[in-house]
């Protein structure tokens, strides 16, 4: 194993080398205003619009009239309850949506395998639904440590991925969503950075890249080592206990706790990606980010060192960037070295606003104009500034594109126009353009547009990647009731029809689904645990922590 330092003496080189690193950059008021502004503009055209809260409320809902559908009517029937980004309100149109099913008892009763059977249970469901055209998809991951089945719904496009028993990931989502309010800076830079590592195709735990949570977690751990702080240390958060309720009353205490911190979210940003830059040497001595002591710790994981080490704030014995690889993190370190260089040459005045948002976020907002590869001269020297074609979604999906296309061709800032692979950037790696944070201080940042839809409820992009083949156990899945392959044109299992008046009430899932009327579901009495600022019910508090 590789050698790990000890807790002070790593702490005290990464922030010796953050230090470092940060005196030689300078930046000027004006260009990062307009970076401000840019960032202000991609949070508002990206934010979801109440159309997207909707569709999710309205799933919810179906969803647990498929467990009652399952367990019967009789009061019994387990609660499917949303978590992840849509509970934290950092989720975009485009994400998958996290449900866990939760029983009225101790989730410590469940076995691995008992979730297994849960989640069977709703596959059949959902594969007779699938034949009907209604859902999509309908796949059971079995080999990861929490199971999952996913399933896609036809109208709107919404993955879901459905776990059992998932209590510490709603009970997280909900107190990452409460310490947002502390502090707006926090939500925002945490959508930007997601949407930023989406758009870079390193957004994806299966594809051993960085998960949601690692992100949101890095961003608060950049937020409370800041001087001063703007986010208190976790450990003070979480006092009085993990539970929502406890950690809501703890919250009060903390109320302005950041005002003293008058730093933009361009500035943070900027910082973030110099702090992971100066300890990307560290990881591998055992360096960790602790969200719940606020500070850098020294820390191995089954006595091993991860590629990235991110301190799960309630269960400390895990990481939440376990997933990232050995060839994915250096993957990971490109990016974050290539948009340090994009951004150092925008404050040199070397890169406009229109290539810098187009190498940052991609498509993750619209264009107004598609931008050449232009030769800019610096000390004597061509530097070519690599560029793409940037076309809306209407052209990609003429062009046969599948999906929504976030990639970025990730060439560095280099003297050629050859791809990204294998070469190195400027100067070995190290940006000509360099920023200071001298008179960071006296500037304001701009007045950011709040989103019209924050009457809703929030979502998320857990990773999509690829789903196992593996069936459930040793049951084959081949006749779970695949679909029957017709051409049907897809149909949501939100289509409003009119609801027979010969129906009787407990029907199959499937003729439920096609016949009752949405707009009565969000008026269901089960339905105002849906509401975007409900109390938690008496289950989730006595509830523990899941896998």
């Amino acid at each position: 194993m590789a050698t790990v330092y000890r807790v002070k003496v790593i702490r005290k080189r990464a922030e010796r080398h953050e230090r470092k690193r940060m005196q030689n950059y300078k930046v000027q008021a004006e260009r990062l205003s307009a970076f401000e502004e840019l960032l202000n503009e991609i949070y508002t055209v990206c934010r979801p619009k109440p159309r997207d809260y909707e569709v999710r409320r309205d799933l919810i809902s179906a969803f647990n009239e498929i467990a009652k559908d399952i367990y019967g009517y009789s009061g019994n029937a387990p609660v499917v309850e949303e978590f992840g980004s849509f509970v934290m309100d950092l989720f975009h149109s485009k994400s998958d949506l996290d449900l866990s099913v939760n029983f009225d008892n101790n989730s410590a009763q469940f076995s691995h395998e008992k979730r297994i059977q849960t989640l069977r249970k709703f596959a059949r469901k959902l594969y007779a639904l699938q034949k009907h055209g209604h859902v999509s998809g309908v796949h059971p991951i079995t080999a990861a440590k929490v199971p999952v089945l996913k399933v896609v719904d036809c109208g709107t496009k919404v993955e879901c991925d459905i776990s059992v028993e998932n209590r510490d990931g709603v009970s997280k989502s909900k107190i990452i969503h409460m310490i947002c309010s502390l502090d707006e800076r926090f939500q925002k830079l945490s959508f930007l950075m997601k949407t930023w590592a989406k758009a870079q195709n390193i957004n994806s735990s299966k594809d051993k890249t960085l998960n949601s949570l690692s992100i949101i977690l890095l961003v608060a751990f950049h937020l409370q080592t800041r001087n001063p702080p703007i986010l208190p240390p976790f450990s003070a958060v979480l006092e009085d206990g993990s539970d929502p309720d406890a950690v809501a009353k703890s919250l009060k205490k903390f109320v302005n706790y950041g005002k003293g911190n008058k730093e933009s979210v361009a500035e943070l940003l900027v910082t973030l990606l110099i702090k992971l830059l100066s300890v990307e040497k560290l990881w591998a001595k055992g360096l960790c980010a602790s969200t719940y002591e606020a500070s850098w710790l020294s820390k191995t994981w089954d006595s091993k060192v991860c590629c990235i080490g991110v301190e799960d704030f309630i269960d400390r014995s895990q990481n939440v960037a376990r997933a990232v690889g050995k060839g994915e993190v250096k993957r990971i370190y490109k990016c974050i070295q290539r948009t340090s260089e994009y951004i150092s040459l925008f404050m040199d005045g070397l890169v406009e606003i229109p290539k810098l948002k187009s190498q940052l976020f991609g498509n993750a907002a619209p264009f107004q104009d598609v931008f050449e590869t232009t030769n800019i001269k610096e000390d004597g020297n061509i530097i070519t500034l690599p560029c793409r074609d940037i076309k809306n979604k209407k052209d990609q999906s003429k062009e046969g594109q599948n999906g929504s296309q976030w990639a970025i061709p990730s060439e560095p800032v280099a003297k050629s126009t050859e791809g990204w692979e294998g070469l190195a950037s400027v100067s070995g790696g190290q940006s000509k353009g360099k920023w200071s944070t001298e008179g960071w201080e006296g500037i304001r940042s701009a007045s950011w547009g709040q989103p019209k839809e924050d009457d809703g409820p929030p979502d998320s992009p857990w990773s999509k990647g690829k789903w196992s083949t593996k069936g459930w156990g040793n049951t084959s899945s081949a006749n779970w009731g695949q679909s029957n392959g017709d051409n049907a044109p897809p149909v949501s299992i939100l289509t409003k029809r009119k609801r027979s008046e010969e129906t009787p009430r407990r029907t199959s899932s499937a003729q439920w689904l096609g016949k009752s009327d949405t707009k009565s579901w969000p008026n269901r009495k089960h339905n105002s645990k849906y509401a975007p600022k409900a109390q938690w019910s008496k289950m989730q508090r006595g509830g523990q922590g899941g896998s």
